[in-house]
């Protein structure tokens, strides 16, 4: 199985030019990163998640408590957007072991599955109508194609989010048996490889 550490150039960060540091300041924090996250991130991801979906919805994908749960146990999974060491936006997945997903899939991570449960995609407020969200999915679909064991994506989203994710590549597979509250989803999946795939041509 390849490590996660092979597939970090998919996670470098994305630097911009900048003018020289003037002498005494010492450290500086990249203009832009992309890393996995940590259990020390939680509180930062929670925080854009609530206010991103309770207004929304009415309802998080993720509690803070699920949120740590998952950092804890797959953290590599996970990718993070950074400005200036800010948090702007992020993905948070774990892997699942059946063609669809249960109401067991929005709380456990399956280490012996091929399919990526994208649980949560958010994008703090002040960072939004930036085409953030869809640079970030295609970093982390592009992540998850150096992740030898992983066949697939999958994930489950209200009707007006659709077209969102059908621009990412995702296809529908239909009405998820999952509900919240109220809410009603739809299941939508992302072939990361098949049973075609070449190694030699993944750039990995």
């Amino acid at each position: 199985m390849m490590s996660v550490q092979s597939a970090l150039p998919f996670m470098k960060p994305l630097r911009h030019v900048r003018s020289p540091v003037p002498q005494g300041r010492r450290h500086t924090l990249p203009a832009s990163e992309f890393r996995s996250l940590s259990p020390e991130d939680a509180i930062s991801v929670f925080e854009i998640e609530r206010e991103a979906f309770i207004s929304v919805s009415g309802e998080c994908p993720l509690h803070l408590d699920e949120v740590r749960h998952f950092l804890t146990l797959c953290p590599e999974l996970s990718l993070g957007w950074f400005e200036e060491g800010r948090l702007v936006a992020f993905i948070i997945g774990s892997l699942w072991d059946q063609e669809r997903l249960t109401m067991d899939a929005l709380t456990l991570h399956k280490p012996h599955g091929t399919t990526v449960h994208i649980h949560v995609l958010a994008v703090h407020r002040t960072f939004r109508q930036q085409g953030k969200g869809s640079i970030l999915m295609w970093r982390y679909l592009q992540y998850l194609r150096c992740l030898p064991y992983v066949r697939r994506a999958v994930l489950m989203c209200e009707d007006f989010l659709v077209p969102f994710y059908q621009k990412s590549g995702f296809k529908m597979l239909g009405p998820t048996e999952i509900t919240v509250g109220p809410l009603r989803f739809s299941e939508m999946s992302y072939v990361v490889r098949g049973h075609a795939f070449m190694r030699r041509n993944s750039g990995c």
